[in-house]
């Protein structure tokens, strides 16, 4: 089996699983109510054949949910098995440029993410600018979320046109991975996909014998080098979405990128 990554984990806390937009997510999923014991979430990659897990970090309009520190304690704990994924607060964009830059600089995280259904803002949204700003000086991916959400916040945040389109028109060199699949607007994610170089899809929040047949297809054909795994643990965990990978049918080459050669290259790994 090829090398995998799990391109969008959280490692959450009392104060992120209170949350109460997770009640649908939790309904959906079936998953209760409890932060997981790290030892549980490493036993999860293990039953599934995960080497790696990038761990995000939350910042809400009220507060950090997951703090960049919190992950960076777990990353330093098992620095073979995680790599730290920024978040940072929109309202205050200086602050949020000087925390990007320690999270990279002295920290050694690999990504930023902000989810836009979390702030009810779309990415081209002023307040994000100055992110990918910072994102591009330091040559690290903005990661973010598409499509519908599973909480009952709105939807339309995540719609990749005209919002994702206008930000990859305005920052040419800002890697961006968008992870959730972006259903209903498959069609706006895979046109963004091929027109733009910079722009990945990360499989996180589904089963992959649920995956879109658009998805599946562009995966397994010119695509193969732009779409990433994901499982978005503990609301689902890894071995769930894997348990039926075969029926992707992902040739050598599409399933060594799929499962962690895509995330190895786009977020420059060294673990």
């Amino acid at each position: 089996m090829p090398e995998i990554i799990d391109a969008w984990m959280q490692q959450p806390g009392a104060r992120f699983m209170a949350e109460p937009w997770l009640d649908t997510v939790l309904r959906w999923t079936g998953t209760a109510r409890l932060a997981p014991p790290l030892q549980e979430t490493l036993s999860e990659m293990d039953n599934a054949g995960v080497r790696a897990g990038l761990l995000s970090a939350w910042y809400s309009p009220r507060g950090p949910l997951i703090t960049n520190d919190e992950v960076a304690a777990v990353v330093e704990r098992h620095p073979a098995r995680f790599a730290g994924i920024a978040s940072v607060d929109l309202a205050d964009p200086m602050g949020a440029v000087r925390e990007i830059r320690r999270c990279v600089r002295d920290l050694g995280f690999v990504g930023v993410r902000v989810v836009p259904w979390l702030w009810n803002l779309p990415p081209n949204d002023r307040r994000y600018y100055p992110v990918y700003v910072a994102c591009v000086e330091l040559g690290v991916p903005f990661c973010t979320q598409i499509g519908h959400t599973g909480p009952r916040c709105p939807s339309e945040p995540g719609r990749p046109i005209p919002y994702l389109d206008e930000v990859l028109l305005d920052f040419p060199e800002l890697v961006v991975v968008g992870g959730h699949v972006g259903f209903p607007w498959l069609n706006e994610v895979l046109s963004l996909a091929m027109k733009y170089p910079n722009f990945h899809i990360d499989t996180s929040a589904y089963a992959l014998h649920r995956l879109p047949a658009e998805l599946a297809d562009y995966a397994r054909g010119r695509g193969r080098t732009r779409v990433l795994f994901g499982s978005n643990y503990p609301m689902i965990t890894p071995g769930a979405c894997l348990k039926q990978l075969d029926k992707l049918e992902l040739g050598p080459e599409a399933k060594e990128l799929f499962l962690g050669g895509n995330a190895r290259r786009i977020f420059n790994l060294q673990l």
